[in-house]
């Protein structure tokens, strides 16, 4: 165990809606029991990609004992058949992660996904 800065998700703010999984690209979070969970503390890089789309702002980080990060474990956990997340599409376009690049962001309390296409065009008007 090494002190390292890891997800804690607030079970009683988490309403299970899975939007956190699919930004975790090592797979580290899944949905156990209808709320989101960390399933193995190798997996989770602590980077934080999830923290933007939580429509109820249910994770955040901290820093304390966990077991230390491993690449292996994630390169293991990516060669699984089953999908370790839920596929999101583009707010805009509806086009899916597994087609196009896409980017959380919020707006007014909203959080949406974007493709790369669509992205201008938000810039932009």
């Amino acid at each position: 165990m090494v002190q390292r800065t890891i997800i804690k998700i607030d079970k009683e703010l988490c309403n299970g809606c899975g939007a956190c999984i699919s930004p975790c690209a090592e797979g580290a979070l899944a949905l156990v029991d209808g709320k989101a969970e960390v399933i193995k503390e190798e997996l989770c890089d602590g980077a934080g990609f999830c923290l933007g789309v939580c429509p109820l702002g249910a994770l955040s980080l901290e820093t304390r004992e966990a077991e230390d990060f491993s690449e292996s474990a994630v390169k293991a956990r990516q060669g699984q058949k089953i999908l370790p997340y839920i596929p999101q599409h583009c707010t805009f376009c509806n086009n899916s992660e597994e087609e196009v690049y896409l980017l959380p962001l919020k707006h007014k309390g909203q959080a949406l996904w974007t493709c790369t296409r669509c992205l201008p065009r938000l810039i932009h008007g």
